[in-house]
């Protein structure tokens, strides 16, 4: 790649650290709310909105940072999801990374689209993803469990996406803009 000329910051160790740190804040913010979410706070459905976090958050950053969220880190995400939520293992990993494929795969077209378009194509991802969560526990259990927790976690990652959103937008535009680094 040919160097444009102009004026750049010194490479030191201080600069570095900086572009690390804005570098892994979509995945450092997603492992800390669910450690959040995880405390024993004793809220209904806390564990539906564990889910519902880890869910919303890869979805957000694998449309607007992805190069800061690949496969092996969502990986990871959904390993922490599911250690956190006594589940069976394996499920949090593979959903949180067909969202991720599917982010991915739609990128191009929901960046440029309006929020509420975004938000709507979640609210597909969402219930598809908790359809698919109640068919793998259902299927790991060996038995069929009752659905209403599935639709719980449906709406409660819905509902809570543009909450969450808002607040990762301001954090992505100022805090973790690597540009700014």
């Amino acid at each position: 790649m040919e160097r444009l000329p102009g004026i750049r910051p010194r490479e030191s160790l201080l600069r570095r650290l900086d572009m690390a740190a804005r570098w892994s804040f979509p995945a450092t913010t997603t492992a800390l709310l669910l450690l959040a979410a995880a405390a024993p706070l004793g809220l209904p459905g806390q564990g539906e909105l564990q889910a519902a976090i880890a869910l919303a958050c890869v979805y957000f950053w694998s449309l607007f940072r992805p190069a800061s969220l690949p496969p092996v880190v969502v990986f990871a995400i959904g390993l922490l999801a599911d250690l956190l939520s006594f589940g069976p293992p394996g499920v949090g990993v593979l959903t949180l990374l067909l969202v991720h494929g599917l982010a991915m795969r739609w990128r191009r077209v929901l960046v440029r689209q309006s929020f509420l378009l975004v938000w709507l194509a979640f609210v597909g991802v969402a219930a598809g993803a908790a359809a698919l969560e109640w068919a793998l526990t259902s299927v790991l259990t060996f038995r069929l469990l009752p659905p209403a927790p599935g639709f719980l976690q449906a709406a409660l990652t819905a509902g809570l996406y543009p909450a969450l959103a808002t607040l990762l937008t301001r954090a992505h535009q100022s805090l973790a803009a690597p540009e700014r680094a």
